[in-house]
Order: C-alpha cells, then sequence, then structure tokens
C-alpha cells in the first residue's frame, strides 16, 4: 500500500530559558494507507508532540514529514489548516461538540467551513451518523445522548470531510469500559472499511486493539511492532 505518513527523522525541540527541550528527537516511521496504528507513550514521553505534527497542528524542528505525498514540515499555518481541512478528521477525549447544535448540526460544521451546500452537507452528514449507528438521534443535542453517542457524533463529525487520516486522542479516555469497547468495535469497523486510523493512547491494552503500536519514549522510538507483538 501507498505510504499516507512518512516521517524522517523528526525533532521538536523547545527552548525553556537556556535550556533545550527535545520533546521529539530523530523520530522516523512511515504509516500506509488503510493501516490502524497506536502511538503510546506516557505523559511527557513524546507522544502528544508527536501527534500534534500528525495531524498539522505544529511542524517539526528538524528532518521531514510527509502526508499523502506532500512535505508538509516547512508549511506555514495557513497553509497547514488547509493540509487538515483537506486530509485529517480528529476525534478528542472530551468529544469537543457544540452544546447547543443537533448531532446532524455538529455533524455539518466542518461542511460549513468547507462551503459545500447546504443540501449536500445535510445528506453527507446524516450519512456519516447513519455510519456510526446514529441516524435516529439527528436531532438530539449534545444533552440527550450518551457519553458514547456523543463521542459516535463527534467520529461521525471526522468522517464527514472523507479525510485520509483519523486521528484520535485518548479516544475512550471519558468512556466507561462498554462504552469504549464499543467505540473501539466502531473504530475496527471503520478501518475494515478502509478508513486509516491513528489513535493516540497512553493505555497499553488500547493500544494492542489496533494492529501496530508504535512506543514513544523520551522522545524516541522504543517499539514499532505488530499489536500481538507489543510488550509493554
Amino acid at each position: 500500500m501507498a505510504a499516507l505518513i512518512d516521517i524522517d527523522g523528526i525533532s521538536r525541540h523547545y527552548q525553556m530559558g537556556p535550556t533545550t527541550v527535545k520533546a521529539i528527537d530523530g523520530v522516523s516511521f512511515g504509516i500506509a494507507e488503510g493501516e490502524f496504528v497506536s502511538i503510546i507513550g506516557p505523559s511527557g514521553s513524546g507522544k502528544s508532540t508527536l501527534m500534534n505534527i500528525i495531524g498539522c497542528l505544529d511542524s517539526p524542528t528538524g528532518g521531514t514529514y510527509r502526508l499523502a505525498g506532500t512535505d508538509v514540515s516547512r508549511m506555514d499555518s495557513n497553509s497547514l489548516a488547509g493540509v487538515r481541512n483537506r486530509y485529517i478528521g480528529f476525534v478528542f477525549q472530551t468529544f469537543n461538540l457544540l452544546g447547543r447544535e443537533s448531532a446532524l448540526e455538529n455533524v455539518e460544521l466542518p461542511l460549513v467551513y468547507a462551503g459545500i451546500p447546504p443540501k449536500e452537507r445535510k445528506e453527507r452528514a446524516l450519512e456519516m451518523l447513519e455510519r456510526v449507528g446514529l441516524g435516529d438521534r439527528s436531532d438530539h443535542v449534545p444533552n440527550q445522548l450518551s457519553g458514547g453517542q456523543r463521542q459516535r457524533v463527534a467520529i461521525a463529525r471526522a468522517l464527514a470531510g472523507k479525510p485520509k487520516l483519523l486521528l484520535a486522542d485518548e479516544p475512550t479516555g471519558a468512556l466507561d469500559t462498554r462504552t469504549g469497547i464499543e467505540i473501539m468495535k466502531l473504530f475496527h469497523e471503520l478501518n475494515t472499511e478502509g478508513v486509516t486510523l491513528v489513535m493516540v493512547t497512553h493505555d497499553n491494552d488500547l493500544a494492542r486493539q489496533a494492529k501496530r503500536v508504535v512506543q514513544i519514549r523520551d522522545g524516541k522510538v522504543l517499539q514499532d511492532v505488530p499489536a500481538e507483538e507489543f510488550e509493554a
């Protein structure tokens, strides 16, 4: 399969007074289209910095990052925003839904920003809600939905722009165990349909539910193995 993500020797350094903090230091790996990869590490490991770079929310200090064949390493913030809108859907731990808007309106939101005509964006938003099993909840606002249903709305919103990459940051962190299992089942279904998934987590058991695990520690890749071979 073609490489969707190609990371070659990237670093991200921060200056704190006279001290240089190496949040990411010489990281290299690739992710092919259709993969399901978890990035795991404890707090302070550099995984959040790496997630921000993969998600085009930040740029590396050194090295090269290519997304879908395009070098995004030195793009300015406006160019990065365009890449994000075109290629990436985000799923966050806290859902980030608008409380006064219906599920349908929340899913439509990125399509509004993308300039999609009203009829088309409503049809696409309804299609995405159906895809995550919430077609009958389209008129509900977030406080009328369970935590798992809110996360499904967030996933539908992330999928609405038809991204090449779904980037999930601790996607089950705010959910109970049973609901977390349901969300992971949905991720597996989406991956089977061809969606490329990158999930960032600190949970070893959750990481193993991906097909491949990249473990980060002290800003470096400690392991990059099939999930069944991952040793915490």
